[in-house]
Formats: structure tokens, sequence, C-alpha cells
């Protein structure tokens, strides 16, 4: 990809391969804030960006222009990927309507605490519970860091039910307990399923919330996260249907490697058509 690092911006001129909405508003992300067709605001620990679409050229204005260049993933060849994906028109009509999708390098605890809170949940709510726990954390000036793990054990389980977790309230502040007896940068030397196993553990953590934090927090590309979006995706592509963990521990041997890389580009494309 085509980009370049001038003093507190990050200029990025290749755009096949780079489109903020469908990296922001494809599911895998909650903690950002649409100010108008392609500008954002992104947030991630305590990092700050705005990224905008300028002249054909999107311009990430940053003080921390290393910490976004690995957040967007900017040195993945994402043409590659998508050329080995591409199995099949279904795939291809999903990568050509998605075409500028790259999956994030995102802080763990964020991704644990996002996921839990997604679980049948709709997008414009969990940014809503989202940027009110970051409420908890530093006050940067403009934004609020997210909070340390210490501080979020300062956050009552009526606290995140007012912050509109509802019946995961009780799973936030369970799992939040639960996580001060690992360290979240060791556990990323887990094997894919004794991860798995340990995510399982944790309060608000079922098999497809743990595909998500495994894919999404942890880069496990190998993992392919089933919803009923992908469900109705499995059923265009084999014609036939499954359970969850089948069609799952399928769509993997499918597509390899990259599998994770493809259950964006399908999820994506699947909820556009509704």
């Amino acid at each position: 990809m085509k980009y370049e690092i001038q003093n507190d911006k990050i200029v990025i001129y290749d755009t096949k391969d780079f489109n903020i909405s469908h990296i922001l508003e494809c599911g895998q992300v909650f903690t950002y804030k649409k100010n108008a067709d392609y500008d954002y605001d992104v947030y991630s620990l305590d990092k700050f960006a705005n990224v905008k679409l300028v002249d054909k050229k999107y311009i990430i204005k940053t003080n921390e222009t290393k910490y976004f260049v690995n957040y967007f993933d900017l040195d993945t060849d994402y043409g590659a990927i998508k050329k080995e994906i591409a199995k099949n028109d279904y795939m291809k009509e999903a990568i050509n309507f998605g075409f500028g999708i790259r999956i994030l390098k995102q802080s763990l605890l964020e991704v644990i605490i996002g996921f839990i809170v997604s679980a049948n949940n709709n997008i414009k709510r969990i940014i809503s519970t989202m940027q009110k726990i970051r409420a908890f954390g530093e006050n940067k000036g403009n934004y609020y860091a997210f909070p340390t793990l210490a501080r979020l054990h300062d956050i009552t389980v009526e606290d995140f039910k007012n912050m509109g977790a509802g019946y995961r309230a009780e799973y936030l502040y369970k799992t939040i307990r639960k996580l001060d007896a690992v360290n979240l940068d060791e556990t990323r030397n887990y094997d894919t399923v004794t991860l798995k196993r340990w995510l399982l553990s944790l309060c608000g953590v079922g098999p497809k919330v743990a595909d998500c934090i495994l894919l999404f927090g942890y880069g496990r590309y190998d993992c392919f996260p089933v919803d009923t979006w992908i469900e109705k995706v499995y059923i265009d592509i084999f014609k036939k249907r499954e359970n969850r963990q089948k069609m799952s521990s399928n769509l993997v041997s499918y597509f390899g490697k990259n599998a994770g890389y493809a259950q964006q580009y399908l999820f994506f494309y699947k909820r556009s058509l509704v």
C-alpha cells in the first residue's frame, strides 16, 4: 500500500485497498464516531485519529502516526489476500463490494469488552455503550482514553446498565474481575484451541463472540465467526445447512489461513443486501 508519514499525519494514496467506511462499519470495531461521509474520529486505548477523504487521498491526522500505521495494518498486502480468497463468484462480489476493508490491530481489552457488549445487540447501541465506558477513562482533553483494567473495576453493574449494557452488565462486571488472573499480553502465546477454551470461560463469551475476539483481538485469521448473516452466506455458497461449529470449520478449511479476512468481506456484503 502506498502511504506516507508527514509529521502529524499519514497520507494514503492507494485507496483501492483502503476505505474508511468499509473498515469501521464492517462490524469489527465499536470505538469510533462518524462525523460525515468519509470523515471519522477513531479511538484506540489512549490514542486518537481523525480520518478523512481529501482529493482522492485519505488523511489520517494523529500525534501517534506509528501506532495508527500498525492499527490500520497498512503494511499488509490486501491485494494479495483478496486474490487468494477469491475462490468463487460469490466471494468475488463480496470483495468488490467491500474492497477497502482492512482488519484492525485492536487492543485486546477493548475487543473483549466490546464483543461482550455486542452479543444480541445493534451497532448503534454498542457504540453508544462503548463511548460511555470510555468516559471512565483518563480525560485527554477532547476525548477519553479507554479505561485501564484497574479503572474498569470501579464501574458497577448498575453503572453498566445505565450505559445501555442491559443483561450484559453482569457479564462485564464478572469478566473484568476474572481478567485480573491473567496477563492479557501473555495469552497471545496460547495456541488457538487453548485460547478459545479460556475465552469461553469468561462470562458473556459464547462460541461466536470467542471467534470474534480471536480474529479481531488476537489476529487469528484461521478463525471464522458465524452469525445469522454468515449462516445465510454458507447456505448460498454450499447449498446446505449445518450447525454453526461445522459451518465455521468448513469455511476455515475452504478459505485456509486467510479465512478471517474472507469472513469480513462476506459479512459486510451479506448484511448490506437487506
